[in-house]
C-alpha cells in the first residue's frame, strides 16, 4: 500500500479548501502539516488521527472513525477552536493512471 501523499479538508459551510501534505512521520505513522500554517494531521495512540497546532491542541478529529487507521480516514471532521465549529470532508486526489 502506497502512503498517501496529500490531501484536501473541504469545509462544509462555504467550501473553503485546506491542504495537507506528507511532512515525516509521527508515532511510526505519516504526518501532514497544512501548507498555509502550522496545523499538523497526526496520529497518537491516545487520540488516534487528529489536527494540532505547535502547543499540541487538538483543533479537530474525524467523525465514523474507529481511530486505528493506517492514514487519515476520508470521513467528515469536526474541528473546534474557541467558540467555533465546523464539519470538514477530507478528500484524496485520485491517483494518476
Amino acid at each position: 500500500m502506497t502512503t498517501l501523499a496529500s490531501f484536501t479538508f473541504v469545509r462544509h459551510i462555504d467550501g473553503l479548501r485546506y491542504h495537507f501534505e506528507r511532512y515525516g512521520e509521527h508515532n511510526d505513522r505519516p504526518a501532514y502539516r497544512r501548507t498555509d500554517g502550522n496545523v499538523w494531521c497526526v496520529w497518537s495512540p491516545s487520540d488516534g488521527w487528529h489536527c494540532e497546532i505547535a502547543d499540541g491542541l487538538v483543533t479537530a478529529l474525524p467523525l465514523n472513525s474507529h481511530g486505528d487507521e493506517p492514514e487519515p480516514p476520508a470521513t467528515v471532521w469536526r474541528s473546534f477552536k474557541d467558540d467555533r465549529s465546523y464539519l470538514y470532508d477530507l478528500r484524496t486526489l485520485a491517483p494518476e493512471a
